[in-house]
């Protein structure tokens, strides 16, 4: 059967096994020429192929539930539930999304599932309405790709485990995440994989579950005998399957981590279609940080399960040795590890993406800002030119963190002064610092950059002017650069203000410009709501001055194009000195 003719699940009730095999290798190949054409998840949906196939062959979605988490290893359940096109018509790549999305197929993706380890937790809810409505049916929750690790995991496994009904846990132990998988959870699955499945030390039994291994989890018989084995149970069931990562592609079989995801490749070598040597923030940071390992034995690097948004590879990571430790897809464990080393004296510093750092609020305000923990942390990936995926999104850091007591959030506009922020910060015995690292502009400081940032929440005056006063943000103080300059085309001489803090104001460097400004512009790439800008505006408010906020909405966006989001925002360039020239007209 060919793979664009299938479009439901119904499509392979009847197939033969030889059929299913000749299915998945067509998949396969999809998978890679999709991948390689315009990036993606590359080893998670190769490993994982056999296992989504039996799933729909056993199970009858969409009356039996199914919800993947990771859901970036989802391609081959989308290509059996009528979304094939997608990964075979090259015109269409761009059309479907990573991550299961309702709004491609709300009867078989039930939720978005972009970020890690809810799955069980999600079921456990589908289990106690199918109970209370009186219906019958199987609820599965496949997870794997290193999510077992995250706290939720265990949360509804914990929960799940009493439950008198059908529940079923399969478990894609491919033995990575992102990276190696940390924690003696993975140290115990590895147990059950060296003995078959028969150790008597078993964690899953221990919270209720039965429980059902198979050895070759790319094996369809296999497979297949398993999931009729636990099909219409009535108790909680755990089928645990050993895959291999990247299987059927021989770069991403070799090259586990480099090719979970991979932007463009020459499928013939694995090679990225584009390569760049060109310094970045991630390049920066990595090279900080291993200078910095090397000059204090103390230093403390800790990373969730996401060692690349900071350049650390294996041979990194190594170099590290005790100095570098990887809590799994733990957030929560992240800030409160940071907390504890810090409290007890060693440097830390703690790198983490924007999108998955909101996992661990409250460790962020209960555990360290609370707490005499000074310590530093990166934060990476955010703002409108980070990641781009609904579940993805960086627009939310600067709210969130900036709302906490006691946290000190640095906005860097260039390189310079991310490491000479990053190097107060770990001088420093006093203050809690969140470091907001540049995404899209990378720029080489034109002189000297300040060193100290004791007198927290002074911006400084970059370019002295009147009538307009532009204070722009991080990343965004290029886009005021270039405002400032097509003003001063105009005649409109505007002050320049680098903010450097986005966590509080300068109330009297605000108020000090009432004497000769008549509009103060801030620009943040971040949400508006909640925001830098909102806090200087309030600051503002008993003055004569009008204020003009920009950044993002508050909003949920997918897939989005960032310069035509822009522009929808009203953040570029032309457009916000069009409304400053307005402004300056009807106050004349």
């Amino acid at each position: 059967m060919k793979l664009i003719d299938i479009k439901s699940p119904k499509d392979i009730k009847n197939l033969s096994i030889d059929e299913l095999k000749d299915l998945a290798s067509q998949m396969r190949s999809a998978i890679v020429n999709y991948t390689s054409t315009i990036g993606g998840h590359v080893g998670p949906n190769l490993g994982d192929v056999e296992a989504l196939i039996a799933l729909h062959y056993v199970f009858d979605a969409p009356k039996d539930k199914l919800v993947i988490d990771v859901s970036h290893q989802d391609f081959v359940h989308k290509m059996l539930t009528g979304r094939a096109k997608y990964y075979l018509e090259k015109d269409k790549f761009r059309d479907i999304g990573e991550f299961t999305d309702p709004k491609e197929s709300p009867e078989y993706d039930l939720f978005y599932a972009g970020h890690t380890s809810p799955s069980i937790s999600l079921s456990f809810g589908l289990a106690k309405a199918r109970a209370l409505k009186k219906e019958s049916f199987n609820i599965v929750a496949f997870i794997g790709d290193g999510s077992l690790s995250g706290g939720v995991a265990f949360e509804g496994l914990d929960a799940a485990g009493k439950l008198n009904s059908n529940f079923i846990v399969i478990v894609n132990d491919n033995q990575m995440a992102i990276a190696e998988n940390h924690g003696s959870l993975y140290d115990n699955l590895q147990e059950l994989r060296e003995t078959n499945g028969q150790s008597s030390n078993n964690f899953f039994k221990t919270l209720g579950y039965d429980y059902v291994y198979v050895r070759d989890g790319n094996n369809l018989e296999a497979l297949i005998k398993a999931y009729k084995k636990v099909k219409d149970s009535h108790k909680p069931v755990v089928v645990h399957i050993n895959t291999q990562k990247g299987l059927g592609y021989k770069p991403a079989e070799a090259l586990r981590e480099e090719f979970h995801f991979s932007a463009p490749y020459d499928v013939a070598d694995g090679e990225p279609l584009v390569q760049s040597n060109s310094p970045d923030y991630i390049t920066v940071t990595r090279d900080y940080l291993l200078q910095k390992v090397k000059e204090d034995p103390t230093l403390l690097i800790i990373s969730s399960a996401t060692p690349e948004v900071f350049g650390f590879m294996e041979k990194e990571r190594k170099e590290c040795g005790e100095q570098y430790i990887d809590v799994a897809i733990a957030e929560q464990t992240g800030v409160s590890t940071m907390a504890g080393a810090a409290r007890a004296g060693a440097k830390v510093i703690y790198p983490v993406a924007a999108t998955f750092l909101q996992r661990a609020y409250d460790q962020l305000e209960q555990d360290w800002a609370m707490n005499d923990s000074p310590a530093v942390m990166p934060v990476l990936h955010t703002g409108i030119r980070g990641l781009t995926d609904l579940t993805h999104l960086g627009f939310w850091d600067i709210p969130m963190i900036a709302s906490i007591p006691n946290i000190v959030y640095l906005a860097p506009t260039n390189a310079e002064e991310y490491k000479a922020m990053m190097d107060w910060a770990l001088s420093k015995n006093q203050h809690k610092v969140a470091i907001r690292v540049p995404t899209d502009s990378f720029e080489l400081a034109d002189g000297s950059v300040d060193t100290d940032y004791s007198d927290l929440n002074k911006f400084k005056v970059v370019r002295s002017g009147k009538d307009v006063a532009i204070i722009a943000a991080g990343d965004f103080f290029v886009k005021g650069r270039q405002i400032a300059d097509e003003l001063a085309k105009k005649g409109i001489q505007a002050t320049l203000i680098n903010p450097r803090f986005v966590s509080g104001v300068d109330e009297e460097l605000i108020l000090s410009l009432e004497k000769d400004h008549k509009l103060i512009v801030t620009l943040e790439d971040g949400s508006i709501e909640g925001g830098f800008g909102g806090r200087v505006a309030q600051t503002a408010a008993p003055t004569s001055m009008r204020c003009l906020t920009y950044g993002l909405k508050k909003e949920f966006v997918d897939r989005y194009n960032p310069d035509e989001l822009e522009e929808k925002y009203g953040l570029t360039v032309p457009q916000i000195v069009s409304d400053i020239e307005n402004i300056l007209k009807e106050s004349e």
